[in-house]
C-alpha cells in the first residue's frame, strides 16, 4: 500500500460485498462459491490466470452480470433485490474496460460532460469545470478539445477514466485496463490509478501487472478454478501459500 495513503483499517465500513456468489453461462459454472469484502478506501486487486472467473466477479459488482446464487452489496445496494434501481447503483460504480468506448464524434470534453449532462442534468457550464478538473486529475488538461483520433492509447484510456470520475463514483472498477496498451503507456495510465488511490478512491481491479498489485493492493484476491483460492496484502505476492499462486506468479514472470 502507498505511503501516502490515508489509513483505512479501522472502523470503515465495508463498501463491496460478495458473499457465496455462483454464476454460470448455461452449463458452465464460471463462479463457484466466491466471498469477498471491499472497505471504504481500500484497494482489492483481483489476480489469476485466464478463465478464473476475475473479470465475471467484477463484471457481476456492477450488475452488468446477474448471478445464480448468493449475495452482493455493492455502496447500500442490494443486487439481488427485484427492486434494484440500476441507475442510482451505476451512479456510484464507476467502470473502466479495456477497451476506452469513447465517443470518436466528440472531444474528449464531450465525452466526458455527456453523462453528468444527461444524467445529473449539469449546467453546461459546471459540467466544463468537471471535466476540466478531471481531465487535470489524469494528467490531460491540454487535451479538452482533442478528438480521441488524437491520442496515444494511454492517453485515451486516461480519458475514459477522466469520463467516469465525472460522474463522482464511490467505487472505481477497472477491468484489465492496460493489457492493450505497451509498457511505457501502461506506466502513465497505471501512475493516474495509484494517484486516485492515494486519494482514498475505493477500486477493485482485474490486473496481470503483478508489481503495481504488490505495490497498490490493500488487498489480493488470487482466483483459480472459479474460486478465491487465497488472499491477503499485496506482500503475499513475494511469499504464497498454495502451489497455485506459486505456479501463477512462475508464469507471470
Amino acid at each position: 500500500m502507498s505511503q501516502n495513503r490515508p489509513d483505512t483499517s479501522a472502523g470503515n465500513d465495508v463498501v463491496v460485498l460478495l458473499r457465496n456468489v455462483h454464476k454460470s453461462f448455461a452449463n458452465l459454472e464460471v463462479l463457484k462459491g466466491i466471498s469477498f469484502e471491499v472497505k471504504r478506501g481500500e484497494v482489492t486487486v483481483l489476480i489469476g490466470p485466464s478463465g478464473s472467473g476475475k473479470s465475471t466477479a467484477l463484471r457481476c459488482v456492477d450488475r452488468l452480470e446477474t448471478i445464480s446464487q448468493g449475495q452482493i452489496d455493492v455502496c447500500g445496494h442490494n443486487l439481488t433485490a427485484p427492486d434494484l434501481d440500476l441507475r442510482k447503483l451505476r451512479l456510484d460504480v464507476g467502470i473502466v474496460f479495456q477497451s476506452y468506448n469513447l465517443f470518436p464524434h466528440l472531444t474528449v470534453a464531450e465525452n466526458i460532460m455527456l453523462s453528468p449532462r444527461t444524467v445529473k442534468k449539469l449546467p453546461k457550464q459546471q459540467a466544463v469545470e468537471l471535466a476540466k478538473h478531471c481531465l487535470a486529475q489524469v494528467g490531460l488538461s491540454e487535451k479538452f478539445d482533442s478528438y480521441p483520433e488524437q491520442l496515444s492509447g494511454g492517453q485515451q484510456q486516461r480519458a475514459a477514466i477522466a469520463r467516469s470520475l465525472a460522474m463522482q463514483p464511490k467505487v472505481m472498477l477497472f477491468d484489465e485496463v492496460t493489457s492493450a496498451l505497451d509498457p511505457q503507456l501502461t506506466g502513465e495510465v497505471l501512475r493516474v490509478i495509484e494517484r486516485l488511490a492515494d486519494d482514498g478512491m475505493t477500486m477493485v481491479m482485474v490486473t496481470h501487472e503483478m508489481n503495481f498489485a504488490r505495490r497498490i493492493a490493500d488487498q489480493v484476491v488470487f482466483m483459480h478454478q472459479g474460486k478465491v483460492w487465497e488472499t491477503g496484502p499485496g506482500s503475499m505476492l513475494d511469499s504464497p501459500a498454495t502451489p497455485e499462486l506459486q505456479a501463477f506468479l512462475a508464469h507471470e514472470l
